[in-house]
């Protein structure tokens, strides 16, 4: 029997395929598919931009080899999930149904899973775009026309997942104003109806997290309530909680710490309140509290160094230091990272 979230997956499905901006990718396309996610593992984990219009059956190979199990080839993995171009030519916030501009022709990818995750949310995969397509904002589209699509038909957005490791990828993410909804294998985002736009602003030397809320007669139809502000204390974070904050429930109570952690990571802040609280950070390992995703960055940053780090490049100028996050401030700078499903927008 096909219960009705099946239902309403499809018709996203079908939403998606009719799109100017998107095209479904034909069966004979699936192995140029796969080239595609190779160029963006090659990019992400090993620093080399590569066309993938370019890759040839050797340069497949020394690319898969290099890259191990994140470069293995699934066949048939892709019955789970329905795979699409992005199209270039024509404006990409184009209504459906508008005549292009010019030429429509792949300058990147995107995949969505053919059924829901959590709490009816649907899974967003291997966004990538060739580092000539970038800049443009297809990749904002594309994500705003999955949103649009999932709650037009009911469902609770979408969800993806980036890796640490590759601090451009998730920086865009959370540019694009996604909550930080885990942390247990890779940063998981998530954009929901249920909630709210946020701003994170930097008062005093501290990191406050705001909500937008929309309160009957504001003459701005729009107010930024503080929820949360993290500052220095010493070595060790300070947490503030403000009473809009305790009196918040659901998915905006659950999200906002594990979201104002990972700006803290990105900009170097203490993530640990004291050793009471890094003694308990394994707690906390999926998410949640900040001190979780300390300790989580801490094994992030010991697992790309057994996979081979030093073979990757540096992290680009400006990218934050995870091991200022930490207690003992140790660990090296990120290397790029990424696999099929982080975005390179």
């Amino acid at each position: 029997m096909v219960n009705s979230w099946d239902m309403a997956v499809e018709r996203v499905q079908e939403r998606l395929a009719a799109a100017p901006a998107l095209r479904a990718v034909a069966d004979e396309e699936g192995r140029e598919f796969a080239l595609w996610d190779l160029a963006a593992c090659a990019e992400g984990e090993l620093g080399e931009p590569v066309d993938p219009a370019a890759i040839g059956p050797a340069e497949e190979a020394r690319l898969r080899a290099r890259l191990g199990e994140s470069g293995r080839e699934w066949p048939g993995g892709e019955l789970y999930r329905r795979r699409y171009w992005l199209l270039g030519g024509g404006r990409p916030d184009a209504p459906t149904g508008s005549a292009p501009t010019a030429p429509a022709v792949p300058v990147g990818t995107v995949a969505v899973d053919n059924w829901t995750r959590g709490a009816g949310q649907l899974a967003v995969s291997s966004l990538y775009l060739r580092p000539d397509a970038r800049g443009r904002g297809l990749a904002a589209a594309a994500l705003d026309r999955i949103y649009r699509a999932a709650t037009a038909e009911g469902l609770s957005g979408y969800r993806l997942e980036a890796d640490w490791a590759w601090p451009r990828a998730v920086r865009y993410y959370l540019r694009r104003g996604l909550w930080v909804r885990s942390w247990k294998h890779t940063i998981g985002l998530t954009r929901m109806p249920q909630l709210p736009a946020y701003r994170i602003r930097e008062e005093q030397d501290r990191l406050v997290l705001l909500v937008a809320d929309r309160p009957s007669g504001a003459p701005s139809g729009e107010v930024w309530t503080p929820l949360l502000a993290a500052g220095r204390e010493g070595r060790w974070l300070r947490l503030d909680e403000t009473a809009a904050y305790r009196q918040a429930d659901g998915w905006v109570h659950d999200y906002a710490r594990s979201t104002l952690a990972l700006h803290l990571a990105l900009a170097g802040r203490p993530l640990v309140r004291g050793p009471q609280w890094w003694a308990e950070a394994w707690r906390w390992s999926d998410g949640g509290e900040p001190e979780g995703l300390a300790h989580r960055i801490e094994q992030f940053e010991r697992f790309g160094r057994r996979r081979g780090a030093d073979d990757r490049t540096s992290a680009p100028p400006g990218t934050a230091l995870p091991g200022a996050a930490l207690p003992d401030g140790a660990l090296p700078a990120p290397a790029p990272a990424h696999r099929p499903g982080a975005v390179a927008p």
